[in-house]
């Protein structure tokens, strides 16, 4: 049985998922998509007991990226993710940040941006990334096969896919992605994403209005 936990936090008026995700036996883990509000997370962090290794993005946008500067400096971690091609939106925070209302939005650059078929290293376990391009251009989803488990962003949701109509965003790049690199993980896969309830990846493909079986 997988020693893999979460804790998730929904932050900013988006209440977007950041997530804690840490070995419960280690107690190492990494934040994923720290939004803001990081105060709140690091209470979180405390309360936990687990200590951080880094800071993983999804992807660029405000709601998941705003507060991955500052927090890093905080803890004195790196930032991993997400794709390169995100530089432009993790470059335009601050001014997101002005035009959204939320307060003190830095503009980030990675310590190391991530590649399609690399792997990343979470609290011990390994995690493979697939770039998943559509809601954003450089948005990855992570996956660690041996706990059938994976950390998709916006990519997809229970009952909806991420939307696609921001700036680099494309429908059918999106749905491309879902069906050739996220379904075929397996049925059986439980996924965690940037908003809402997390599912399972068998559900989506039976179900999913967009991207599902009944989908078109």
């Amino acid at each position: 049985m997988t020693t893999l936990r979460a804790a998730v936090l929904p932050v900013t008026p988006f209440q977007q998922n950041c997530t804690i995700l840490f070995d419960d036996e280690t107690k190492r883990g990494v934040v994923i998509d720290p939004g803001g509000e990081l105060d709140a997370i690091e209470e979180a962090i405390a309360k936990i007991g687990v200590s951080i290794d880094a800071i993983v993005l999804t992807h660029g946008h405000i709601d998941h990226a705003a507060g991955a500067d500052e927090l890093r400096e905080r803890l004195g971690v790196e930032i991993v993710g997400p794709h390169k091609a995100d530089a432009m939106l993790l470059g335009n925070l601050e001014q997101q940040g002005a035009a959204y209302g939320i307060e003190g939005a830095r503009n980030v650059v990675p310590d190391r941006w991530l590649e399609e078929g690399e792997a990343v290293d979470i609290a011990g376990h390994e995690f493979d990334v697939f770039h998943c391009p559509g809601h954003s251009p450089g948005s990855v989803v992570f996956f660690n096969a041996p706990a059938r488990f994976a950390v998709v962003g916006d990519v997809l949701f229970r009952g909806s896919i991420g939307r696609t109509d921001l700036p680099g965003g494309d429908q059918e790049t999106l749905l491309a992605s879902i069906r050739d690199k996220v379904f075929p993980m397996g049925d059986d896969v439980a996924f965690l994403c940037g908003h809402g309830p997390g599912g399972t990846i068998g559900e989506e493909r039976r179900t999913n209005p967009f991207v599902g079986e009944q989908a078109g």
